[in-house]
């Protein structure tokens, strides 16, 4: 195992000036800090709160990745464990990333929050930091975005005029079913936080009502392997996003819907259906105790199923060009079908006392003064590299490639920003730090 070199910095003492400042600690930033160190460029991490906190807080109990275990790969660092086909929890999750965060020592400034990132006067950036409520600054050339892809959690406008005895609550607040009111629940959203929610709270015995986006989903297994392990020997989470089939219409898409839960099965909604959840199509209105859905509930459904099976003929072209021997091929057959699509739910009525919203996130960049950002507030980058001198980004989903934004594509893209930030410090004649130790 290959260990950074160590840049020190007092933790204690944010720095007034530095080449190049990475501002969030999660395991993005945290991989463009070790490769920085590698090749020797002086710079600083700027965590708001502790490394990598959002795993622990913002993951509920029964977490588990949805993604292979050898698909966890950080720089120097890989998962080296006895499973690795298997589906770490979230506090093997936590233990993991510990472990990386002792082979080397990322100069970290913790508890500190960046308030506004704006063109320094002489040129490079000008950062205003908060700790304590103590105000400081501190100027650098390059700045790296590793905030993560979209922080702010959605939660639809109506929201404020449904009932207020029915408790309301986001999926990052979510931990168990013991700690909601007793009740039903509603979960508004049907990507991996959604579906995987109200399996939770399906397999603890409350009354689970759901309602489905157009999220897809995807095998679990099929013939005889992980459906993502396939994916991964066919290619598809190396394709740069610009080639990827479909466009952008189709990455927009593709948080398929699957568990890791004891050792990784489907989640297949109809399933849930016939055993008593309430399934309702896109959720559009709600106003006291009445939600109003629009009919779509088996649209959604079919082609959910759709892209399953779509998946599953991709895998079996695979295995025939390859020649691999591998069990037969299969195809999902429905297992229940809606007699119509529900429209309507009276939330006393069916004794819903909790909504929880997993409909996603939504970009907030306000506090950066810099023409990087569509009309949406997106980033507009390339491999993470924006048209404005020394403004990058790390993390997000569809950087590069699929695989960007998880463990499988960080390092790679880490490097490439690493590398770009290197090449430019070394071409305005500013300082590196010459490695100290490993």
């Amino acid at each position: 195992m290959t260990t950074a070199a160590r840049v020190e910095r007092d933790p204690r003492r944010p720095p007034e000036q530095i080449p190049v400042a990475i501002i969030g600690g999660g395991q993005a930033g945290l991989s463009v800090s070790w490769h920085l160190s590698d090749r020797g460029v002086d710079h600083v991490v700027i965590e708001a709160q502790t490394p990598m906190h959002q795993w622990a807080d913002t993951r509920w109990d029964n977490f588990t990745l949805v993604t292979p275990n050898w698909h966890c790969r950080l720089p120097g660092y890989a998962y080296d464990g006895t499973d690795p086909d298997g589906f770490m929890t979230r506090d093997e999750v936590v233990d993991w990333l510990a472990g990386w965060l002792e082979t080397f020592a990322p100069p970290l400034i913790t508890h500190t929050r960046v308030t506004r990132l704006a063109h320094g006067a002489d040129g490079g950036f000008e950062l205003t930091l908060e700790s304590a409520g103590e105000i400081t600054t501190l100027s650098c050339d390059e700045v790296v975005i590793a905030t993560g892809g979209y922080p702010i959690p959605v939660v639809p406008s109506f929201a404020g005029s449904i009932d207020t005895a029915v408790h309301q609550m986001h999926s990052e607040e979510y931990r168990n079913a013991g700690e909601l009111p007793p009740g039903a629940v509603l979960v508004v959203g049907s990507g991996q936080s959604g579906a995987q929610i109200a399996e939770d709270l399906h397999l603890e015995g409350r009354e689970v009502h759901l309602a489905i986006g157009n999220a897809p989903r995807v095998a679990r297994f099929y013939r005889g392997r992980d459906a993502m392990t396939w994916l991964a020997d066919m290619g598809l989470y190396d394709v740069p996003a610009r080639q990827y089939p479909g466009g952008a219409a189709a990455r927009e898409k593709t948080n398929h819907y699957v568990t890791g839960r004891d050792g990784g099965r489907d989640v297949d909604l109809r399933a849930f259906a016939r055993e008593g959840m309430g399934l309702y199509g896109t959720l559009v209105d709600g106003q006291g105790s009445t939600l109003r859905f629009a009919p779509t509930l088996t649209a959604s459904l079919d082609a959910a199923d759709a892209v399953y099976n779509s998946i599953c003929r991709d895998i079996d072209a695979h295995i025939e060009r390859t020649g691999v021997d591998a069990p037969p091929p299969s195809r999902y057959t429905p297992v229940w079908e809606p007699d119509a699509d529900p429209t309507e739910l009276d939330l006393a009525a069916a004794g819903v006392t909790t909504i929880i919203w997993a409909i996603g996130y939504r970009p907030d960049y306000r506090w950066i003064e810099a023409s990087a950002f569509d009309g949406g507030g997106r980033p507009m980058q390339t491999r993470g590299i924006t048209a404005v001198d020394g403004l990058s980004f790390i993390g997000l989903p569809w950087m590069h490639t699929w695989g960007s934004g998880r463990f499988l594509g960080i390092d790679r893209d880490a490097g490439h920003v690493a590398d770009v930030i290197a090449d430019r410090t070394a071409g305005r004649g500013g300082p590196l730090r010459l490695a100290v130790g490993r």
